[in-house]
């Protein structure tokens, strides 16, 4: 095992390091200059040693060597890192309960990550630039979604695992490193090892946690962890402060579940959680029914020190000379869950380290909807987040949305998302949301006053995009044909393949990042324009059995208790809920289709309509809701004399095309329309055309005329 021991050893300045396609020589001056001064005005600075070691076990070359383009053969590197924050340190000020976990000889507070990284093996081929995923939920994204790689990219080995090498081809050095504690036991998940904290008399801390399920089949337990991570255990489990409750709906009177008739009991998991980490219930648990239990936990971790983590990789990639993956920049990728991640790690002004230098130079955060998260608070639950019927009620969807400072005419709060940092320390950032967040997770908040009234324009350094039609992921291809939607033609689940687009984004960042090329200029529905409008005003057409929802996901002025804001504890479980804030979502063409936002082929060339919601049906309970993450999709009618025997308001496929000839001529104009936006890369241009003629395939039953 090679071991690098920094314990002893200053922070130092950042050399230029370049590889192909890289900053070139005005660039390279700038970064030797500025590490210059900084090395001169900030001196040797062992105090913000916050990587002390790198152990790594395994190094070897991926593929054997084959080469990626000009970058030439990779090579992956897998092991720990080891960090020490300060607590007294003000970039650390942010962090809830640093300053109550132990120290070692030198005052700072010790954890340990997993990495993996891949990067140029070739130290002249690297471009100087490092790719770092915030992992959700531990797994690695970035090789599915922008090297079209295979479900085994999390723990990338053969060549499926690393897809057409998108990333790689462009000499990015690809970083994963753990950020949460409680992820589930698996060993291709990064996880952040971290102390638990104490009072001062070292007796146990406890506070309140908050568990809920929607139950949609009878059971006899229920897990007290989100989605298989690690809970927090019930202090005093026999006691009678913990409450569960049972309700009809999302909004639904509580009513109080007998404490006698309920227990904790033992995980069946196989986690090492620890004992008491499921409830069980006399007479199991009923369908179609909401439970939520708040319990008095004990012992909680210091949750934000992911935050820190995620800081301190990159500032150690860029400014610690002994690096193992050394670059000069960073951009970061979230997704969804991490996708929030970053908004707040934006907000809690955690993009300048220990030692005042900014830390990521982009970031690109997908699908995070206005949303961010249980990432720094007392008893925080990261996996944690909230949709129309699930999860519900979480501190997710919080003021500020914007970047832009606005003012709050409820509560007269005034701020914005970035005003924690100073506007050089703040990155170049595309946001990217499918349809799906829109109407699941509030997305118009992030460029629209508060009370829908009116557009926010986004800051100079941002660009915000909207895939329009999108559910939450790409959906597969074809439908399950036997998952058709009740009451109609449609199938459940929506293969509009966004992905196109985000390779094309991916790109555009790394060259506003490394070479100051402007990207795309904000492409998003608007109220100006009429494209963003509240859900009763969408123009839908009419579909036979198809309902529109009558409510998108909704953020609230919650109120989590006195404490919450200023010391990052939790004394309201539930919380109070106050006035929403204004949802308003896309409207849509006469196919039904999303506007305003970046249409892919799919939209662009229809052959169906691609709803990004989806109406839960034929459950127990919450009919008329929306399902989490996924939407459906409803072929078009094939002629004008089925639409109107079906009384379909949509065109047909033979009044649109009349043949598969006239819809490829049609694609082809624009795919090239896209390619000239910027919103596909040309390489992309065969598979996305295969794609949609599969579409036509599809939906006629064959290669000819509807």
């Amino acid at each position: 095992m090679e071991s690098t021991d920094r314990s002893r050893s200053p922070r130092k300045a950042a050399s230029p390091r370049r590889g192909p396609g890289g900053q070139g020589l005005a660039g390279m001056l700038a970064t030797l200059v500025l590490g210059l001064l900084g090395t001169l005005a900030l001196g040797p600075q062992p105090g913000v040693a916050d990587v002390v070691r790198v152990d790594i076990t395994l190094r070897e070359d991926v593929l054997g060597g084959r080469p990626f383009g000009d970058a030439g053969a990779y090579e992956k590197i897998v092991g720990r890192i080891y960090f020490a924050f300060d607590p007294r340190s003000p970039a650390n000020a942010a962090i809830v309960d640093l300053s109550r976990a132990p120290v070692n000889a030198d005052g700072r507070v010790e954890a340990w990550s997993d990495f993996m990284v891949l990067q140029p093996k070739d130290p002249s081929r690297r471009r100087g630039i490092a790719w770092l995923e915030v992992s959700n939920r531990g797994g690695k994204a970035s090789l599915r979604y922008f090297n079209r790689a295979g479900r085994g990219a999390s723990d990338p080995t053969v060549s499926d695992d690393f897809g057409d090498g998108l990333l790689m081809r462009q000499g990015l050095t690809v970083i994963w490193v753990g950020w949460q504690w409680d992820v589930p036991d698996d060993d291709r998940l990064v996880r952040l090892h971290g102390p638990l904290v104490r009072n001062d008399d070292g007796s146990s801390i406890q506070g309140w946690v908050r568990s809920d399920w929607v139950v949609d089949e009878p059971v006899d337990t229920l897990a007290l962890g989100h989605r298989g991570h690690r809970p927090y255990l019930p202090a005093l489990p026999l006691a009678d402060l913990h409450i569960l409750t049972v309700r009809d709906g999302r909004d639904g009177e509580r009513e109080v579940v007998p404490r006698e008739s309920w227990r904790f009991v033992e995980a069946s998991t196989g986690m090492d959680t620890g004992r008491l980490a499921n409830i069980t219930v006399d007479g199991g648990f009923e369908a179609g029914r909401i439970y939520e239990l708040v319990y008095m936990g004990s012992d909680p971790r210091v949750v934000g020190l992911g935050l820190a983590a995620i800081r301190d990789i990159i500032s150690y990639s860029k400014y610690d000379l002994d690096s193992e993956f050394p670059t000069n920049l960073g951009i970061a990728f979230g997704v969804s869950q991490t996708g929030r991640f970053l908004r707040h790690f934006l907000y809690q002004g955690f993009n300048a380290d220990e030692g005042g230098r900014k830390v990521f130079d982009g970031m690109l955060i997908h699908t995070a909807g206005a949303g961010r998260g249980s990432f720094n608070h007392r008893f925080a639950q990261a996996s944690r987040d909230a949709h129309r019927y699930s999860a519900f009620f979480y501190p997710t969807d919080l003021f500020p949305f914007t970047s832009r400072a606005q003012r709050d005419p409820v509560t007269g709060r005034e701020e914005g998302l970035l005003d924690a940092l100073d506007p050089e320390f703040r990155p170049r950032v595309m946001v990217t949301n499918t349809g799906y967040e829109y109407w699941g997770r509030a997305a118009s908040l992030i460029h629209t006053a508060v009370d829908g009234s009116a557009d926010v324009e986004p800051v100079p350094t941002e660009r915000l995009y909207h895939l329009a039609g999108g559910q939450h992921f790409v959906g597969a291809f074809p439908p399950d044909s036997a998952a058709v939607v009740q009451g109609t033609t449609g199938f459940s689940g929506n293969p509009v393949d966004f992905l196109f687009t985000l390779r094309a984004l991916s790109v555009r960042l790394v060259e506003w990042v490394g070479n100051d090329v402007m990207p795309p200029p904000t492409r998003t529905p608007s109220v100006a324009t009429g494209t963003l409008v509240r859900p009763t005003g969408v123009a839908f057409p009419a579909i036979p059995g198809v309902e529109l929802p009558t409510r998108a996901h909704e953020a609230y002025r919650a109120d989590y208790g006195p404490r919450f804001h200023s010391e990052g504890i939790v004394d309201n479980e539930p919380p109070r809920l106050g006035l929403t804030f204004t949802t308003l979502v896309p409207q849509v063409d006469g196919f039904g289709n999303e506007l305003g936002g970046i249409r892919g082929l799919e939209l662009r060339v229809p052959v169906a309509t691609y709803t990004p919601w989806l109406l839960r049906q034929g459950y127990p309970g919450g009919n008329g809701e929306m399902r989490d993450f996924i939407g459906a999709t409803y072929p078009l009618p094939l002629t004008e004399g089925a639409a109107e025997a079906q009384g379909d308001g949509r065109p047909s496929l033979q009044r649109m095309y009349g043949s598969r000839e006239a819809y490829r001529l049609r694609l082809e104009a624009a795919a090239e329309d896209l390619v000239s936006e910027g919103f596909l890369l040309a390489e992309d241009v065969p598979r996305a055309l295969e794609r949609a003629l599969a579409l036509w395939s599809w939906v006629t039953g064959g290669d000819g005329a509807p």
